[in-house]
């Protein structure tokens, strides 16, 4: 198996570890029920449903309406 010939300085070693590491805007899909933006694998914070059943209360907001 083949050998590097020199050893490999911690700027270069980081900076090729560091390129593994990216920025990316998280996926937003709609809500099935309320078609509010939400994250997928989570519950909908504008009405509370995950997968079809109520899983959590929403209380009104006091600026709506």
């Amino acid at each position: 198996m083949p050998l590097p010939k020199r050893k490999q300085s911690k700027w270069h070693r980081a900076q090729r570890r560091h390129q593994n590491w990216k920025l990316c805007a998280p996926n937003i899909g709609a809500c099935p029920r309320c078609h509010a933006a939400k994250l997928p694998h989570h519950v909908c914070t504008a009405c509370g449903f995950y997968q079809g059943r109520k899983v959590i209360e929403v209380k009104e907001r006091a600026g709506a309406g």
